[in-house]
Formats: C-alpha cells, structure tokens, sequence
C-alpha cells in the first residue's frame, strides 16, 4: 500500500459507562477471615494472573463495549476484560506471557484501535473525594441552618428570657459543631494563606465565621440578648454551595504527562546472543537490538537494522500517509509498525525518547498555562484588604466613641459578615455553572474553570487536520468508472492485508455489490502491498513504486493486472460535519482561522482552499507546533487550538485554550480544556459567542456585588445592623447573584 491512515474514530460520548465486575471486586472487605481464608484451606489454586491495560481512541457507545470485551475475552489467555467508557480504556487480566500486541491485533480485526499502556505510569484513579467532602458538608451545613433559623425565628418573636436562653444553647450545640466541621475547607485555606504571607478570599471568610460563632458563644454564656449562630452556619452553608459550584466545573483529570507517558511501550524484545527476551523498555540502552513485530509500536528511537515495512506516524505526527521503512531508516518511540517485523538498533530509549521529550514539553506547558489567574481570584486581591480595614476601622472608631469593647466587636462582626465575599465567591461558579450547562446540551463539555474566560479572549484560533477537521477515515472515492474486473480482483487482494487502506476499499467495493475474483497464492510483501495470481497473471495491489506507476499528489493505492498499466484507486478523508460552519461562525466573530498539520502539503493545502483558510502549515513536528502557539502567544496573540492526536498535546497544553474532539486520544483529551462530545464542529463558534457573554455576566455579578456592599455597609458600619439583617443581606446578595447567572439558560 502507498498510503494509509489510523483507524476510524467517532466523536459520541454517552453519559454512562458499562461495567462488568469481576470476582474480586464482589468481596466485601468487612468479609471474615474465615471466608477469605477459605479457598486456601481448601487448597484451590488461584489463578495467576497479569494486568494489562489498552488505550481505545475510538470507543463510543455500549455497542462498541460489548464487542471488545467479547473480543477481548474470546483470545486464548484471557480470564477478564472491562472497558471503561469515561477513560476510554480497557482493564485486561490474563495469562502471563501474553503479550498486549496480540490484543491489540484481536481488536483491529473487529475494526477497534488500540493502543497498550502502562498502567504503573498512571497514578490511581481516586474517586472524587474532594466532590463528595464538600457535599457531605454542604448537606450538614443545610440541614443545621434549617434547625438554627427556626430557633432564630422563635428569638425573633419575642422569646422570654429563660426561652431565649434555652433557645441560643440549642442553637450553639448544632451551630459549633456544624461550623468546625463545614467551615474546615475554609479554615485550611485562609490557613495556607496566612503562611504564605497572603490573603486570599477565604482569609475574610474564616475570620468573620470564627468571630460571629465565638461572640455567639460569649453571648449565650452571659445571658445577652443577641447571637449570630444563625449567620455563621447560613453564612457557611452558602460559602459551601459556591465552592460546590465551582468544584463542579473543574475536571477529575491527571496531568496530560502522565498520560503521554502511559502510552510510552512498557516493554521490548530485545535481540541478544542467545536468542529474544522479553525486557523492560526501561532496560533499553543505545545500541541494543530490538525487535517489533507487525502491529507493535516502536519502543524506542532508533535505525532500521533489519527488514522492510511501513510505518503508521498518524499517532504523533498527524501523517496520514504510511512511510516506507527499511533498512537506514530511522524511526521514533510511538510509532507503529504495519505490515512486516523490523529490526532496529536503538540510539534513544527511555527519558531521552522523543516521546518522552514530548511528555516534558507538555509538563512544562501545562505548568505555565496553571499559571493563569481567575477572575474572582484577581477581585480578591483588591476586595480582601478593604473588608479587613473596614471591619478594624468599625472597631477602632465605635471603641472610641462608646469605650464599649463589646459592642465595638459585635458592630464589627456586622461589617465582617454583611461585606463577607459570598456574592464574589458565587459571581464565577454560578455563572460557569450555567454555561456549562448549556454548553453541554450544545455538546461540549468544559472541564477546567477558566476556560471560558480565557476562550473568551481568544483571538486566533488554530485546527489541526487529520482527526479534527476531518474525520480521519479514509474512503474511496468513486468507484462507478471502474471495470467489474478491476474492482473484483482489488476486493481479493484487500481481503489479504489488514492494512487501512484495503479496509476502506473492502467496505466501498461491498457496498456496489461486488464479489472477489478467484485470487490464488495470494501474499502480503511487507512494506509494499499484496500480491498474487489470476487466471495465471501476476497481480498486485499495493505502493506504486512497486507497480511502476506514478506516485499520486493524493492518498491512493495501485491496482496492477499482468503487464497492463497500473490502475489508481483514490481516496478522500471525509470532512467532519459542521466544519464549515465553524470556520465560517468564528470568523464571523472576529478571530483569525489557521490550519496547522503534520500532514503532507497537498491534502492540507487542498482542505484549506477548501474551507477558505488561507494560512495554513504543513509537515509539523509536535515540537513545531508547540513552537508555532508559543510564537504567537509571544507575539500578543491569544491561541484557541484544536485537535486530537498525540502530535498535538503540546499545542494543546501551550494555547491559551484547548478543545478536543472525544474521539481524541486520552493525552490529548486530559490536557484540554474542552471537550467536543459529538462529531460537529460547529459549538466551537457557540461556545466563544457564549464565553463572551459568560464573561459579561461575570461582570455584571461583580457590579451587583459591589452596589450590594454600597448599600448595606453603611447600615452595618452605623451599627444599625441586626443579625437577622446581616444573614438576610448577606443571602440576598449571593440569591440574587445567582439569578442573573440563571439568566445564561
């Protein structure tokens, strides 16, 4: 075959993900020992078994679980397979000494991609532990303001004396433990804060919540009259709702390095005197000879020793054309090996691969994008230093007026409580909440907090092509002019390869009814094509090199009868739908559209022209395209990127902001800061009109924060402030923060 593209991918994502469980996982951990011990007891061998674990890019739906677990399942050695639809991954348990290129190989056959990963790069994958914290707190803390007010309401009402007493201690019994158990997030972070000389949004926070409860706790103890339990625990419980909010936005992602990594080949067949051993790729060291069977990634960088094939560089550097490889040629880490077994001599294994130099590239990108400061967290900064003053200076000037400690505190409690930042701190998170939610239905999924502010800023944006403008499927074009010999001797010789060119052209020849020709001694020649023999001709299907033929500006393969002139059957890379419509939506919007591919110049220029970009790139390293975004961003420019592919990573972690298609590869798709659920394209222009308007309404919360405080402080400064007025202003400033936010649906 001369040319050639990684496997099909579809962009859907369903809400839920099918999960078999496997023996182990049904045992209790409470179980006694006597049960567990059992099966040893008993002398019942246990099998021994070995993880393993597959990347599947292009999983989608439940259809596709069920037939790669079965596949999966139905190789010899396997005892379990789980996919995970979320992680687009599968869990394999087998026998040991099966090697993960045999299942990898079992699923091409049923039309999946796979890739092996190595699961000790990965870092366990935790449950979201921090989500469910502060929604066991949040549920504490509104379960106790409910209790709390009601006592309140009955104070409030003209309670005598000795009910009034009995009503505060009520109200301290559920308030002091509510408060040291929900207002802990807080307290941790205003604690980090202090340490680090800083004060940050929580310090105000914690102070006005531990003030409020332990004047509270004075006051009940002496007998007084006033108490603030009610607004420490409301105070809290909104505080909680917010940080919620706000939690929900953000992704439960690893570092995209890590992931890049994990895809790295965890072990290699090296060549040695007395014969092939299975080694770590960790154990590599230059100069050892390695070999990679067909279907097997390159574990490592180096020069083809040994043997002829053609190599699948689409994973890394967004080729979609197979390059010819034989002996000299040289090869990177990542790579895949498609037709015949090669043997390389290493010159980079390890931390110094080109693979792993790209894992550090996007570790230092996704450190300085980190970097980038929130909205909210900007306001603080000024916001902060100005409640503290104001709630001193109320102290320092009642204590004055009055020489009253007491009432000078309690009146500076009031400031603290009625200007505390909860309205600030809901201004972002119920507005990013909105969003996302609408977001969501149009199909996109945001999974970093920041993502919309910064899209919304963005100036220029960038596409990738194979993957992302494209399908990355390749299809024959029209076969109506073609002979019903021509086509019947292709489908035999096709049928004899798995390569996914022959896969493409099998479907498109089927599909107009035509059977295969009797086809004998058919055979693959690494590197080249298939070969073999009709009604006593040589025929051959494959490079055109190898035919005699000219070699085509597009993605083809040669059909040759005997002596007569070699036949070209091309193919297209379908457009992914709403392709126009997003460059035409965007541009429309303002922001400059650029193509930068890893693809040949030919088919880029070609989709270009046809979508009416007129700067685009072609044959780029990922080292080159991360060095294109950072030249922009340099240049004042701020960089949307898209795409999907390993060769795209680094971009990706160098734009000011990302967004992958789900059918992207794991690397590419943790790194992102959006993610496109369905096969269109044309959200990304919604989602950049929408970010504009999600930053307005930011803006507008902080208005409405900032004339709140105009208003209400003064009451409060004057010592005109009640505590059923301090929890009711304080709550109504966050109510109605969240209504204009309401207003994004």
């Amino acid at each position: 075959m001369q040319h050639g593209m990684h496997g099909a991918r579809s962009g859907r994502a369903l809400p839920r993900e099918r999960r078999t469980m496997s023996l182990a996982e049904h045992v209790s951990p409470a179980a006694c020992p006597g049960c567990l011990a059992l099966p040893l007891a008993l002398n019942v061998a246990q099998p021994v078994s070995t993880g393993l674990m597959l990347s599947l890019p292009n999983v989608h739906c439940a259809a596709c679980i069920g037939a790669i677990e079965a596949g999966l399942q139905a190789v010899p050695g396997v005892q379990s397979a789980r996919v995970n639809l979320t992680l687009k991954r599968a869990s394999i348990a087998a026998e040991p000494g099966l090697a993960a290129a045999h299942l990898v190989a079992a699923l091409a056959r049923i039309g999946h991609e796979a890739h092996e990963m190595d699961a000790s790069a990965l870092s366990e994958t935790a449950t979201d532990r921090q989500g469910r914290d502060l929604l066991l707190r949040l549920a504490v803390a509104g379960f106790s303001m409910m209790n709390v007010m009601l006592l309140s309401v009955a104070v409030w009402s003209g309670a005598g004396d000795g009910a009034r007493a009995l009503f505060h201690s009520i109200s301290a019994a559920i308030a002091l433990p509510t408060v040291a158990f929900c207002g802990l997030p807080f307290f941790r972070s205003a604690w980090a804060s202090l340490r680090a000389r800083r004060l940050g949004m929580d310090v105000p926070i914690s102070v006005a919540i531990v003030l409020a409860t332990a004047i509270s706790l004075s006051e009940t103890l002496q007998g007084g009259q006033i108490a603030w339990f009610d607004a420490a625990v409301t105070l809290t419980f909104f505080l909680l709702a917010g940080r919620y909010l706000d939690h929900r936005t953000r992704a439960a992602a690893r570092s995209a390095a890590a992931v890049l990594s994990a895809l790295e080949v965890p072990r290699a067949v090296r060549i040695t005197a007395d014969g092939h051993r299975t080694v770590n790729v960790a154990d590599l060291a230059p100069g050892d000879l390695v070999l990679v069977r067909p279907g097997g990634r390159m574990p490592a960088d180096g020069i083809v020793t040994d043997g002829q094939s053609e190599l699948d560089r689409a994973i890394l550097t967004g080729e979609t054309t197979p390059v010819f490889a034989g002996p000299g040629s040289q090869v990177s880490a990542g790579e895949t090996n498609l037709t015949g077994p090669l043997t390389l001599r290493v010159t980079h294994a390890g931390r110094n691969s080109s693979l792993h130099r790209m894992a550090d590239l996007v570790a230092v990108a996704e450190a300085a994008r980190g970097q980038y400061t929130a909205l909210a967290d900007r306001a603080a900064r000024i916001y902060v230093p100005v409640v503290h003053l104001l709630s001193l200076g109320a102290f320092a000037v009642w204590l004055a007026i009055t020489g009253d400690a007491r009432l000078a505190l309690n009146i500076a409690v009031a400031v603290l409580i009625i200007t505390c930042p909860c309205g600030l701190g809901l201004a972002v998170p119920a507005v990013v909440t909105a969003a996302s939610g609408r977001l969501f239905r149009r199909g996109l999924l945001i999974k970093n907090s920041t993502a919309l502010e910064r899209l919304a800023r963005a100036d220029v944006v960038v596409f990738d092509k194979t993957g992302t403008l494209t399908l990355g499927m390749p299809e024959a074009g029209d076969l109506a002019t073609y002979d019903h010999r021509d086509l019947a001797v292709a489908l035999a010789l096709a049928e004899g390869t798995s390569h996914p060119l022959a896969r493409a052209l099998i479907k498109a020849i089927r599909a107009i009814g035509v059977t295969p020709a009797r086809v004998t001694d058919i055979a693959e020649v690494p590197g080249y094509g298939v070969r073999g023999t009709w009604q006593g001709q040589d025929v051959r299907l494959g490079r055109a090199d190898w035919l005699g033929a000219a070699i085509c500006d597009v993605t083809a393969t040669h059909l040759r009868i005997g002596p007569a002139p070699p036949l070209a059957f091309r193919f297209n890379d379908r457009l992914r739908p709403g392709a126009e419509q997003a460059v035409a939506g965007l541009r429309a919007l303002g922001l400059q559209v650029m193509v930068m591919s890893g693809d040949a110049q030919a088919q880029v220029t070609a989709l270009a022209e046809g979508l009416g970009i007129t700067h685009h790139e072609a044959r780029l390293t990922p080292m080159a395209k991360a060095a294109r975004i950072t030249a922009l961003a340099a240049s004042g420019k701020r960089v949307l990127m898209v795409g999907d592919g390993l060769n795209d990573t680094a971009a990706l972690a160098a734009a000011h902001v990302s967004i992958t298609p789900a059918s992207a590869l794991d690397a590419a798709r943790t790194v992102s800061d959006m993610v496109l659920l369905g096969t269109d394209l044309a959200p990304i222009a919604d989602a950049v009109r929408l970010a504009r308007i999600t930053v307005r309404r930011m803006q507008q919360n902080f208005a409405i924060s900032i004339a709140y405080n105009v208003i209400a402080v003064p009451f409060a400064l004057l010592g005109l402030a009640t505590p059923l007025m301090s929890a009711v202003a304080m709550s109504l400033s966050s109510i109605t923060v969240s209504l204009n936010a309401m207003r994004m649906k």
